[in-house]
């Protein structure tokens, strides 16, 4: 009932009038958490490695010199370079004096650089770990 207001039960107006006091209690729930580790079950995990032998393809590269000797014999007012390259050939210049105090382009040594790339089959072993997990029985459930 409303008091304040004036409605609800009317009550004589006195001058001993007092109005009543009442009190009404007001209740709280407080809630508290609280955590608390347990075990409940285990996991073993087994690792182990296995072997597999494949064949893979390695490409091997051989090089070769092939060495060419190349007989000039003339007169040359100015030696030519002692080393030069032509493509994959590197020319070597062998040069002698003569008598005439002349220099002479005697022979050129050439020496030519091949590559051959084949394929060769090779074992090679590949090692690869595997994982094994485990559960051991749980100890706190009954299933």
């Amino acid at each position: 009932m409303d008091y304040s207001s004036g409605q609800g039960r009317k009550q004589k107006e006195t001058k001993d009038f007092q109005p009543e006091e009442k009190r009404i209690p007001v209740i709280e729930e407080q809630v508290k958490v609280e955590k608390e580790t347990k075990e409940t079950g285990s996991v073993h995990i087994y690792k182990h490695v296995t072997e597999k032998e494949v064949e893979v393809d390695v490409p091997v590269v051989n090089e070769e010199l092939e060495v060419e000797r190349v007989e000039v014999n003339q007169f040359v007012d100015e030696p030519p370079p002692a080393i030069r390259n032509e493509g994959n050939t590197t020319v070597i210049s062998v040069l002698k004096e003569v008598v005439v105090k002349r220099t002479v382009l005697v022979e050129e040594v050439r020496v030519t650089r091949k590559k051959t790339t084949s394929a060769n089959q090779q074992k090679v072993t590949l090692r690869k770990e595997e994982v094994e997990v485990e559960r051991g029985k749980n100890k706190g459930n009954k299933n």
